[in-house]
């Protein structure tokens, strides 16, 4: 027997699928907080030492968390080349705005406190306000983009041909998903300053956490609503193979109003996923009001765990539905690598995922420590420093 039939081909497409959702995931957890804190920059502190201790919380490992997006991307390369092909020339503006807001925030970092001026500082909160919005508001009107459907087809060679543009990207409801993004990291952020921070910027933290745990809320039974009632959903009309060739064409589908809610009456377990949606967000507002700092932070994980599991498990087997041509639509079942190539990226997976979780445990645990307001030199994060 050949090693890499160990696992059948139909097992890895699904393995992989799981972790492309556990990178996102993590990514969304580990880097939204970074994010959320940047957008609360210029609010929850009001003086310059006050900002100073806010860009401290997060001056130690937001380098760290933004692998969480690199592995993703590069999951997304190698085990699902056509779903890269697709999204990254497809929405290529879009993607460009992201790396431009995440490029702005090291350099915001760096910069801040060249000059003493106070209009040269609050020039580089707003770029870091910057570089925290967009890319919370970009990844979630991605998502709605994606759940909406995309506009691409594929030609008999399976080559890629692309019929949108970036303006139709801003769609109403992908938008409506792009602010429940913004509210879902800006909480976590919130609840972060709450758990790293002391004194007035903790108690408007607490303020603003409130605020996004109940946009939170509300944004999430909107959009789930008018997925119901706006959005066609996917189905499979034809055989499935899940050890079948990669050939998105070799199959058939249809769409049908409220089809994305489908999985959810022939698997009832996959409703725990939204309800976690709701909970976390709910436990956020419990925990702020009993003050359990480390709760709400773990709380708003659960949150942000159970409103992006949903996502995937709403349109599986589908991870890129088109448009323009349903058939050539991307599922898990015909748009993966090899079965060889999925089996050797799990062997190397196994290894070293659980080293980068190890090593980014053993650095918080370290760094593990309340910003203080104590003299302006401590307030200076390790990035601002010469």
């Amino acid at each position: 027997m050949i090693l890499h039939e160990i696992i059948d081909y139909g097992t890895l497409r699904v393995i992989w699928w799981l972790l492309l959702g556990v990178l996102l995931i993590g990514f969304a957890v580990m880097d939204g907080f970074d994010l959320g804190v940047g957008m609360l920059l210029p609010f929850a502190g009001k003086t310059d030492l006050e900002r100073r201790i806010v860009i401290n919380t997060i001056g130690p490992v937001w380098e760290g968390n933004q692998v969480w997006l690199i592995l993703g991307g590069g999951a997304i390369f190698a085990a699902w080349p056509p779903l890269y092909a697709v999204s990254f020339s497809g929405f290529y503006l879009a993607m460009f705005a992201i790396l431009a807001a995440l490029i702005l925030r090291p350099v915001g970092f760096k910069y801040r406190s060249k000059r003493e001026s106070a209009r040269w500082r609050k020039n580089w909160d707003w770029v870091l306000f910057v570089g925290g919005f967009v890319p919370a508001l970009i990844f979630g009107v991605a998502v709605g983009n994606v759940l909406q459907g995309v506009p691409f087809r594929l030609g008999s060679d399976l080559r890629i041909f692309y019929d949108g543009t970036f303006f139709g990207l801003l769609n109403p409801f992908a938008l409506l998903c792009g602010l429940l993004s913004v509210a879902m990291l800006a909480m976590h952020g919130a609840n972060w300053l709450v758990l790293k921070s002391s004194g007035p910027v903790a108690a408007r933290a607490r303020s603003f956490a409130r605020i996004a745990a109940l946009a939170t809320i509300g944004l999430y039974a909107l959009g789930g609503l008018g997925l119901w009632l706006l959005v066609d959903g996917y189905r499979i009309t034809s055989v499935i193979d899940p050890s079948g060739p990669s050939n998105p064409l070799a199959k058939t589908v249809e769409t049908s109003a409220g089809g994305w809610f489908a999985n959810y009456a022939t698997h009832p377990w996959m409703l725990l996923a939204p309800a976690l949606g709701f909970v976390g967000a709910l436990l956020v507002l419990w925990g702020l009001r009993s003050g359990r700092e480390i709760g709400t932070l773990l709380f708003s994980k659960l949150s942000i765990f159970g409103i992006i599991s949903s996502v995937g498990l709403s349109m599986f087997p589908f991870i890129l539905p088109s448009t323009v041509q349903p058939e050539a639509s991307l599922t898990v079942w015909d748009a993966s690598s090899s079965h060889l190539t999925l089996f050797i990226m799990l062997f190397v997976t196994v290894i070293f995922l659980p080293l980068i979780a190890a090593y980014t445990a053993w650095a918080y645990k370290l760094l593990w420590a309340r910003s203080r307001k104590t003299t302006s030199q401590a307030a200076v994060t390790p990035t601002e420093r010469e």
